[in-house]
C-alpha cells in the first residue's frame, strides 16, 4: 500500500473499505488549498464533490470544529442529497478532493462503498430511532412535572435578600443535594428553580413532584425492573425537586437517605428473585420542606433557610411594587404606587402566610381601587398580629393629641416651668408651715390628693406620673448642671447587676418607707413627709450625677417600681410597629437619640433605654413621649387596649415584683392597724414603739401567707386530680394585682373624698388665716362607703378574670386562689368600709 492509502485507512472514516478499494480511489484524489474564511460547502446546495481534510480546521455556524481526516459530503453523494451544513475554513487548509462526477464513477466501479456506508447509515438510523422512542417515553414521564421557567428572582435589598442570593449562587456551583426549608408561602420551589437555572446544567430538564403523591414503594421515583422508568432515570442530568419532604411516606426515608449519601438507587422489583443492581444517579436532588427531617438530614451537605417575611420588612415595599406592576399589567391599568401610611400598616403585620398572603392582599387592594391612583391603607386589610389585636391607635384617631404630645409643652415646659417650682414650694411649706394635715395644704395635697389620683390614673394612663415626676426633674437638672461644671463621660448602666438586684433594692427601700410612715405618723407630720420627698429626690440626684439618663427611675426608685407594676393594668400603652422599625429605621433615634431627621425631632433618646418596638409591658415606659418626638417614620403608637391584656399575652413575671405586690397588699392591713386591733379585740398599745414596730413588721409579712397557702392547695389539686401542670406561684401571683390596687384605692378614697375638698380652708389656715365659712366639697359617708365597696367588688371580679386568663386552666383547680381573693376582699371591707 502507498502512504496515501495507509493514511486514508488510519485517519478517515473510509477505513471501512478494503485496501483494494482505497487503492482504486487514490488516483481520483486531487490536492487543493483554501485560504482562511473560505466557504468549502454551503448548506442545501448540491454537493460539488468529496472532501477529505488533510491539514487545518473547518467550522460550521454552530461552532463545531472539524479536524484532519474528516470526510465531507460522503452521505450526500451516496444518497444523492443536498449538502447538510455550511463549512468554513478557520486557517489555511489542504484537502483531498474528488469531483462529484468522478465520485459517481468510483461508486459504479466499487459498489462496496455504497454497501459499507448503507450499513453504517442503517445502524445509525436504528440507534436514532431507539433514542427517539426513549426520548418520547422520557418526555411522557417528565411532562406532568416539568418546571418551564423561574417565576421571579429574589426581590429586595435587605441583608436577608442578599444572603439568600449568595446561598443560591453557592448551591448552583455544585451538584450536591440541597435542602430548602422555611415557613409556608415563601415560594421555596422558586428558590429551587433559581438554583437549577443558575447552574451550568440549566439546559437539562427540571421537574418537581409533591412527596404526598408518591407511591409508598417509590416506583415513580426509582422505576420498576423491566417496566416503566422512574423520574430519576428520566430526568437524566437535570434536577429533581422533591417538594414538601415532610409529607414523604416514612417507608421512603431509608431509600432516599441512600440516594443522598451514596448517589445510588434500586428500581422496584415485583419479586425477590428479579432484583436489579443499584443504579448510579445522575440527577441533582433538591429537597423542599417546612422543617428538617432527621431521618434524611445526614445525607444533606448544604441547606438554604428561606427567611420569613416578618423579618424582611425592609423588602415589603419592593415586593408590593413588583406585585402591583405585575397585576396592573395583567389588568391593563396604570401602575398604582403604595402610600407611606399603607406601607407602615403592612410592615406592622407579621404575614403568617408570607409572600403568598402579601400577593393576595395587593391583588385585592388593586381590585378595590376605583378612581384612586395610589394604594392607600383604607384598601389594605391585613389581619392583626398578636400584639395589634384589640388595639386602637389614639394618635391616628386624634391628631390634636399627637400634636400636643410632640410639642415642647409635653412634658418639658410643664416640668421645668411649673412642676420644679411647685415641688420646691411644697417642700418648703412642709418644713415651715403648721405640721398638722388640717392646717397644711401641702400635706393635704400629698396625702389626700396625690395618692388617690395617682392610684386612679394607673388603670387609665399607666405610669403617666413618672413623666412629670419632680424627683427625676431635679435628677436631670443635677445631671446637666454637673456636666456643665465638670465635663465628663457619665457611667454606663451596670445592667446585669441592676436587673438582678435593682428590684430588691427598691423593695427594701419601700419597706423602710412604709415602716417610717407608720411608726412616725408621716401623714400628719409635715416635715417628715418633706424629708421623705427629699430622700427620694436625693437618690435621683445622686444617681443622675453618676450614671447616664434615668438609672434611678429604671431600677431603684420605690415609687417608680410601684408605678411600673400597677401600669400593667392600664388600658393604654405606648408601643411601636416592629415591622416599620426593622424595615425603615437604621439610626434608632428613639432609643439612642440624635439630630432632627424627617419629621423626627432632635432628642437625647429614651431616658429609660427602652425601645418602644421591644416593649412587652408598661413597666419600663414613663410616657415621656421622647420616642414619639424622635421617630421620623410615624412608627410610635399610643394604643387603647383591653386593660391588663399584657398579663396573659406578652408578660414576663419577676420575683421582686411579686414581693412588692404582696407588700402593697399587706400595706392595706398596716394602714388599718387600729381597725384590725379593734376587730381582733387585741387592743394593741401603739404608744409602745417596740410593740408598734413588731406588729407593723408582722403586718407587712404575714397576710401574704394566705395567697401562698391557697397556691399550695391549688397545686395539690393539680397533682392529685389532673394531668395538667400547675402554673408557678410567681405567674399566678399577678392575678392579685387588681385586688391590691382596689384595696389601696379604697383606703385612700376616704382621704380623697373626705379631706381633699377642704383644700381652700386648709390653704388659708396654712398662712394663719381663718378658713371658716369657706366652701368645701366632702362626700357623704354613705357615698364614700358605696364607692369603696364598689371598688373592692371590681377588684375581686378583675382579679378572678385575670387569674383565669393567666393560668388558662380549669376554674375548679384555681378555686383556692379565687376563694383567697374573696376572703382578702372581705377583710379589706371590714377594715376599710
Amino acid at each position: 500500500m502507498s502512504d496515501l492509502t495507509t493514511w486514508l485507512k488510519e485517519r478517515t472514516a473510509l477505513n471501512l473499505l478494503s485496501d483494494e478499494t482505497l487503492q482504486g480511489i487514490e488516483p481520483f484524489l486531487e490536492e487543493q488549498c483554501y485560504p482562511p474564511n473560505y466557504t468549502v460547502t454551503e448548506a442545501d446546495t448540491p454537493p460539488t464533490g468529496l472532501y477529505i481534510l488533510r491539514k487545518g480546521y473547518l467550522i460550521n455556524p454552530q461552532s463545531t470544529q472539524f479536524t484532519v481526516g474528516t470526510v465531507i459530503n460522503l452521505q450526500a453523494l451516496i444518497l444523492n442529497q443536498p449538502v447538510r451544513q455550511t463549512l468554513i475554513t478557520t486557517e489555511d487548509c489542504e484537502v483531498w478532493f474528488i469531483p462529484a462526477t468522478q465520485f459517481q464513477i468510483v461508486l459504479e466501479q466499487y459498489p462496496e462503498i455504497t454497501q459499507a456506508f448503507s450499513g453504517v447509515l442503517s445502524e445509525r438510523l436504528e440507534k436514532v430511532s431507539a433514542e427517539l422512542i426513549f426520548e418520547q417515553q422520557r418526555q411522557t414521564i417528565l411532562r406532568p412535572y416539568l418546571v418551564p421557567k423561574v417565576k421571579r428572582g429574589v426581590i429586595g435589598k435587605s441583608r436577608y435578600a442578599m444572603r439568600l442570593r449568595s446561598q443560591i449562587k453557592e448551591a448552583s456551583e455544585n451538584r450536591k443535594p440541597v435542602l430548602i426549608f422555611g415557613e409556608p408561602g415563601l415560594e421555596k420551589d422558586n428558590i429551587a428553580s433559581l438554583v437549577h437555572f443558575n447552574s451550568s446544567y440549566r439546559r437539562q430538564p427540571i421537574v418537581k413532584i409533591n412527596c404526598a403523591t408518591l407511591q409508598v414503594s417509590g416506583a415513580d421515583l426509582w422505576g420498576r425492573v423491566g417496566g416503566k422508568m422512574g423520574l430519576l432515570e428520566a430526568v437524566g442530568q437535570g434536577t429533581l425537586i422533591l417538594n414538601n419532604i415532610q409529607e414523604l411516606p416514612s417507608e421512603l426515608y431509608q431509600p432516599l437517605a441512600e440516594l443522598l449519601i451514596h448517589n445510588t438507587y434500586t428500581p422496584v422489583s415485583r419479586s425477590d428473585t428479579n432484583l436489579s443492581p443499584p443504579k448510579i444517579n445522575q440527577a441533582r436532588i433538591i429537597l423542599i420542606s417546612e422543617k428538617i427531617i432527621k431521618a434524611i438530614d445526614q445525607g444533606i451537605e448544604q441547606s438554604i433557610k428561606v427567611p420569613p417575611l416578618r423579618v424582611r420588612k425592609a423588602d415589603i415595599a419592593d415586593y408590593v411594587n413588583y406585585y402591583a406592576n405585575l397585576i396592573c399589567r395583567q389588568q391593563k391599568r396604570r401602575k398604582s404606587p403604595l402610600t407611606a401610611e399603607a406601607l407602615r400598616r403592612l410592615q406592622a403585620y407579621d404575614f403568617p402566610n408570607n409572600l403568598r398572603e402579601l400577593e393576595s392582599l395587593v391583588e385585592r387592594a388593586i381590585t378595590q381601587l376605583e378612581g384612586c391612583a395610589e394604594i392607600t391603607e383604607e384598601v389594605l386589610w391585613p389581619s392583626q398580629g398578636r400584639k395589634q389585636q384589640f388595639r386602637v391607635n389614639l394618635l391616628n384617631q386624634y391628631t390634636a393629641l399627637r400634636k400636643f404630645l410632640r410639642s415642647p409643652w409635653y412634658p418639658d415646659r410643664i416640668n421645668y416651668g411649673f412642676t420644679a417650682f411647685v415641688f420646691a414650694l411644697i417642700v418648703g411649706i412642709l418644713f415651715l408651715a403648721p405640721q398638722d394635715r388640717s392646717e397644711n395644704f401641702a400635706l393635704n395635697l400629698f396625702w389626700a390628693w396625690w395618692w388617690p389620683i395617682c392610684l386612679i390614673l394607673f388603670p387609665f394612663l399607666g405610669r403617666i406620673w413618672c413623666a412629670f415626676c419632680p424627683f427625676m426633674i431635679y435628677g436631670e437638672i443635677t445631671q446637666k448642671l454637673s456636666l456643665w461644671l465638670w465635663p465628663r463621660q457619665l457611667k454606663k448602666w451596670p445592667r446585669q447587676s441592676a436587673e438582678k438586684w435593682g428590684g430588691w433594692f427598691l423593695f427594701g427601700l419601700f419597706v423602710l418607707i412604709l415602716l417610717w410612715e407608720e411608726l412616725w405618723n408621716l401623714p400628719n407630720t409635715a416635715y417628715l413627709s418633706a424629708c421623705l420627698l427629699l430622700l427620694i429626690t436625693a437618690g435621683a440626684m445622686i444617681f443622675s450625677a453618676i450614671f447616664e439618663r434615668r438609672f434611678w427611675c429604671r431600677y431603684l426608685c420605690p415609687i417608680g417600681g410601684m408605678n411600673g407594676m400597677f401600669a400593667k393594668l392600664s388600658m393604654t400603652e405606648l408601643r411601636a410597629q416592629q415591622g416599620t422599625c426593622s424595615a425603615e429605621c437604621n439610626t434608632y433615634q428613639c432609643y439612642k437619640g440624635g439630630p432632627k431627621k424627617g419629621e423626627g425631632l432632635e432628642t437625647g433618646g429614651c431616658p429609660l433605654y427602652s425601645h418602644p418596638a421591644q416593649l412587652e409591658d408598661n413597666r419600663d415606659c414613663v410616657l415621656c413621649m421622647t420616642c414619639l418626638k424622635a421617630c421620623p417614620h410615624r412608627s410610635v403608637q399610643f394604643n387603647l387596649r383591653p386593660p391588663a391584656i399584657e398579663l396573659w399575652t406578652t408578660h414576663q413575671p419577676r420575683a421582686y415584683e411579686v414581693a412588692l405586690l404582696f407588700l402593697l397588699l399587706n400595706l392595706v392591713f398596716l394602714h388599718s392597724l387600729p381597725q384590725l386591733s379593734h376587730l381582733l379585740k387585741l387592743n394593741f398599745n401603739l404608744e409602745n414603739f417596740s410593740l408598734h414596730s413588731l406588729v407593723s413588721i408582722l403586718l407587712l409579712s404575714v397576710p401574704a401567707l394566705l395567697p401562698f397557702l391557697a397556691f399550695k392547695i391549688s397545686q395539690f389539686a393539680f397533682n392529685t386530680f389532673s394531668s395538667l401542670k400547675s402554673r408557678s406561684f410567681v405567674e399566678l401571683a399577678y392575678g392579685y394585682l387588681p385586688l391590691v390596687l382596689a384595696g389601696n384605692l379604697a383606703y385612700y378614697l376616704q382621704l380623697g373624698l373626705g379631706e381633699a375638698g377642704k383644700i381652700i380652708p386648709v390653704t388659708l389656715a396654712t398662712f394663719g388665716v381663718s378658713g371658716e365659712g369657706m366652701p368645701i366639697i366632702i362626700a357623704h359617708p354613705a357615698v364614700i362607703a358605696f364607692l369603696q365597696g364598689t371598688t373592692l367588688i371590681v377588684g375581686v371580679i378583675s382579679s378572678i378574670i385575670i387569674t383565669q386568663k393567666i393560668a388558662k386552666q380549669p376554674f375548679k383547680f384555681l378555686l383556692p386562689q379565687h376563694l383567697c381573693i374573696i376572703i382578702l376582699s372581705g377583710l379589706f371591707y371590714q377594715l376599710i368600709v
